[in-house]
Order: structure tokens, then C-alpha cells, then sequence
């Protein structure tokens, strides 16, 4: 076994660092915000993901606000965010790799721009970007569908993989494995937008988006993951790098209008579900921007409410604290209390198992618009709810 580094304790970082103890590796995971490291090393864990928190109770990581500078393997894993032209903020990527010492492997884990690698004057980088999805990534981690390894120096790069363990790895180049990260994430975007768009149409020809989802996933060519139509897009990958890539491809003079037109869809998608949401009490079901975790980054959830007048409330069992001046409270019956419409924004699975009729008897007005076809339909009309369901023509 191997003396790892990983710097950054976001959901990579720390999701790495938890499974690589548990392949048996030792393990020192650093960052700089020292009272993050200071909870850490109580076993506090911040963030909501299976498995994860259990993972670190489990296995020792050592966790530091020092740069680990005596290890086989440093893994870079902290934020690239989105300048202010769509191009990644490479300043903390920088700042670590100038403190790694010569004899490290360099892993960039993190998200970097196409060529990234290839500019860093270091001998042992090795891309091994992450397919971490929240709300999943320990397991996708442990059990992943491919790790993928590019390096000019193929030594380094079977090293990295071995690491692993016995999982499917694509080896390759630096470039190839940085791209094929922006691939799949703009990949699934265009999907999504497709869903959305085909769900719009549907409530115009009425039409039923499930069924045509459903006759759509069982092509094998197509496949079933990504068909459910919802608010939009969002969390801290899809906007990031959607828009990393389209820079990407403008510097290099390529027209990429595919990937441009899921963008503006999606823009166009969060506007259209604002339009469907009228009255003056809302509350919002949902906040984050998808289950299983408590991220907020580009919520398409906190892109609609923005969009939308009166007074605005929200339930979300993984937020407990006021969001961008939006009032969260502590149950769903606190929310429907006086309430001209409440709107499904987030796809938690007990939104399906709600007291519908304890709501509807606590609102004004009882509707419902539901975004993500998650609640269930009969029940909620039987409980007297007006409902407004995406992907359906009128009101069912």
C-alpha cells in the first residue's frame, strides 16, 4: 500500500481520502480552511453523502491545514470555479502544484480545462479526473465504471491505477483524459435539455412525457439515465463544465451549437417553470439541486425562486438554514401552513409519501406544480390539490 496525499476536502477530496483508506492505503488529506480540519478530525462531517461520514468514522485519515508534502501520491482535488467568461479559475490548482516536490506523483483529480496537464512543469503529472455523482460518490468510488488514467509517462499512470484496485481503467493521454471528462458532463446536459424540451412540447400536443420516456429508455441506444424531465439543470459540475468546454471550443474556432443550445434551453427551462408558478405565498419543496445531498451550488431550485414574486418559503430535509433570503423551515406541514401553491423543486423520495390531504387542509389554495414527477398523482388530486404536472398538458 501507498502513503497518499489529497489536497481539498470538498466532496472529492474527501470522498477520495475516506476510500483510499478503505483499500487500505495511508491516508493524509489537507486544506486550508482550518476549522473544516479542526471538525474533520472530530469526525464531524459536513456534508450529506452515504456512506461517507460511516467511511471516515471507520478508517484513520489524517487531517491537516499543512501541505502533505511526504507521500507517494498527491491527489489535487480543490475547486476550479467558473471565471467571469466561462473559463475555469485554475488559482488554487496552481498554488498546490508549485508546493509538490519533485519525486511525488501529481494526480489532478480536480476539473481543469483541456491542455491543463500539458502546461504544468512537472515530469509525474498524471489526469485521473473524478465521476463522482452526490448522493452516490462513495460508491462510485469503490465501485466505479471506469477510472480513467492519462499521462505521458506510463508508468505513473499504471501506478495510479493500480491504486484502484481491480477496476475497469481506460488509459491514455493527459489532453484524452481531460476532455473525456468535459465529454460526459456536456454529453449528459444535451440529454437533460433534450428530456426538457421534449417535455414542454408534450403539455403542448398532449402528449405524456413518461410514456415517451419510457418508450425512449428501453432503446438500448439511447438508454434510461437522464430521461426525467425536471426544473433545469444545475449543482457543481454540469454549469461549470458545460461552460469550461464551450470556452474551450471557442478559443480553439470550433462552433460547438450543440452544447450552446443546452445551455440556453436550460436558461429558457428555468424561466418557463418560473412562468407555471403563480400566487403570492409560495413554498418551494426542495432547495438543492438534486437529492442525496445538501449542495446548493447552481441550484436550479434557487434559480427559479429568484425568479419569483411574493413571499417565498422552503422545506428541504437537508438545509436547515435561511437560503439567499428565502425562510427554510423545519417541516413540510410548517410550509403548506397559509400557502397559495406549493411547488416540487427537488427530487427527495419522501416528497411521494407526503400527508397531501394535512397540506391541502393547511393551504389557501391547495396546488401543487410538480417539476419532477415524483408525487403521486391519484392521492394528490383525491386530496384535493389542483395539480401541474411538467411534461403534461393542462392540469391534471
Amino acid at each position: 500500500m501507498h502513503r497518499i496525499g489529497v489536497v481539498g476536502a470538498g466532496y472529492v477530496g474527501l470522498t477520495t481520502a475516506a476510500c483510499f483508506a478503505h483499500l487500505g492505503h495511508d491516508v493524509v488529506c489537507a486544506d486550508v480552511d482550518e476549522s473544516k480540519i479542526e471538525r474533520l478530525r472530530r469526525n464531524e462531517v459536513d456534508l450529506v453523502e452515504p456512506g461517507l461520514a460511516e467511511l471516515l468514522e471507520r478508517h484513520d485519515v489524517e487531517f491537516t491545514a499543512v501541505f502533505p508534502s511526504d507521500v507517494d501520491f498527491l491527489f489535487v482535488c480543490v475547486p476550479t470555479p467558473s471565471g467571469d467568461h466561462g473559463e475555469a479559475d485554475l488559482t488554487a490548482v496552481h498554488d498546490v502544484v508549485a508546493q509538490v516536490p519533485e519525486n511525488t506523483v501529481l494526480v489532478l483529480k480536480s476539473t481543469v480545462p483541456v491542455g491543463t496537464a500539458r502546461g504544468i512543469a512537472h515530469r509525474l503529472t498524471v489526469s485521473n479526473p473524478e465521476f463522482l455523482r452526490e448522493g452516490h460518490a462513495v460508491e462510485d468510488f469503490l465501485r466505479p465504471q471506469r477510472v480513467v488514467v492519462g499521462s505521458t509517462d506510463e508508468n505513473a499512470a499504471r501506478s495510479v491505477a493500480g491504486l484502484y484496485g481491480d477496476v475497469p481503467v481506460v488509459l491514455t493521454d493527459n489532453t484524452t483524459a481531460e476532455l473525456i471528462k468535459y465529454a460526459c458532463n456536456s454529453f449528459l446536459a444535451v440529454k437533460l435539455s433534450f428530456v426538457n424540451t421534449l417535455a414542454e412540447l408534450c403539455e403542448h400536443v398532449g402528449a405524456d412525457i413518461d410514456g415517451v420516456t419510457e418508450g425512449m429508455r428501453l432503446d438500448e441506444r439511447i438508454g434510461a439515465a437522464f430521461l426525467r424531465p425536471g426544473p433545469g439543470w444545475g449543482g457543481s459540475c454540469l454549469p461549470k463544465d458545460t461552460r469550461a468546454l464551450l470556452t474551450t471550443a471557442r478559443d480553439q474556432d470550433v462552433d460547438f451549437a450543440t452544447l450552446r443550445a443546452a445551455v440556453d434551453t436550460n436558461d429558457h427551462q428555468v424561466r418557463r417553470i418560473a412562468d407555471k408558478i403563480e400566487g403570492n405565498r409560495i413554498g418551494l419543496l426542495g432547495l438543492t439541486f438534486k437529492a442525496g445531498t445538501n449542495d446548493l451550488r447552481d441550484s436550479p431550485a434557487l434559480a427559479i425562486a429568484r425568479l419569483l414574486d411574493g413571499d417565498v418559503s422552503a422545506y428541504d430535509p437537508a438545509i436547515t438554514h435561511d437560503v439567499d433570503g428565502i425562510t427554510v423551515v423545519s417541516t413540510p406541514e410548517e410550509l403548506a401552513d397559509g400557502r397559495d401553491v406549493l411547488v416540487v423543486l427537488t427530487e427527495w423520495p419522501e416528497f411521494a409519501e407526503l400527508d397531501w390531504p394535512a397540506l391541502a387542509d393547511r393551504m389557501t389554495t391547495p396546488v401543487l406544480v410538480d417539476t419532477r414527477g415524483v408525487v403521486p398523482v391519484d392521492k394528490v388530486r383525491e386530496a384535493g390539490f389542483r395539480l401541474v404536472s411538467v411534461g403534461h398538458a393542462g392540469i391534471v
